[in-house]
């Protein structure tokens, strides 16, 4: 087994530290402007656009390299539709009966029921598979590690990349999911993260009115 190999580190940019406070401040003044929708028009979304932002999802951060995900990109009207169907009977049982009253009351402000008719309205749904393990050519069982981690964290990068190309999106997680491997025709050693709703928004899109915690509350600096 030969060791590592290394290469420079070519392509970072040192930046003067006004301009570091400038980008930061930049960068959060247009992330927070970001918000989950779940009105979308039909408008088609270019290719290319959906293609650049995956690719810069897939250069997260994962555990030993193994970049364990899979996105499949659905845009075909009748697989939308076969996924809101399968999606919209978990959520009948989980919003008569599977959920408990407390996780009901904290959805409450959202204004979401079982209904989720932005499954067939966007124009791009994005699957979002965790691989447990990968398979070699011999069919030998390849562990992955940190998966949900480098998963989740592939997923903020997507979300990111969607915001900042002009789109909106939603996270959506139906529970269980396991009806998205057999729609789509994915092996067993991959399970379904989310769904991610992506799209233009509708011209009459309304979002909840809600706040994000202040910096002092999701934030501790130690000296």
């Amino acid at each position: 087994m030969s060791g590592p190999q290394f290469s420079p580190l070519s392509h970072y940019v040192e930046y003067p530290s006004e301009q570091m406070k400038k980008r930061s401040a930049e960068f959060y003044a247009d992330i927070k402007r970001r918000r989950t929708v779940r009105n979308f028009s039909e408008r088609a979304v270019p290719k290319e656009v959906i293609e650049n932002c995956l690719k810069a999802a897939g250069t997260a951060p994962n555990g030993a390299n193994r970049q364990p995900w899979h996105f499949v990109v659905v845009s075909n009207r009748k697989v939308k539709q076969r996924i809101r169907q399968a999606a919209e009977k978990e959520e009948e049982a989980f919003y008569s009966g599977r959920a408990p009253d407390e996780w009901l009351e904290a959805l409450q402000p959202l204004g979401t029921d079982a209904h989720k008719p932005f499954l067939e309205t966007a124009p791009v749904l994005i699957v979002i598979f965790a691989q447990s393990h990968a398979v070699a050519p011999d069919g030998r069982k390849i562990k992955n590690y940190y998966v949900q981690e480098s998963v989740g964290i592939a997923t903020g990068l997507l979300i990111t990349a969607i915001h900042h190309a002009g789109l909106v999106s939603l996270t959506h997680t139906p529970s269980p999911m396991g009806f998205l491997n057999e729609l789509l025709n994915r092996p067993q050693n991959e399970r379904p993260y989310l769904i991610l709703v992506v799209g233009y928004p509708a011209q009459d899109a309304k979002v909840p009115v809600i706040e994000k915690k202040s910096l002092a509350e999701i934030a501790t600096f130690i000296k």
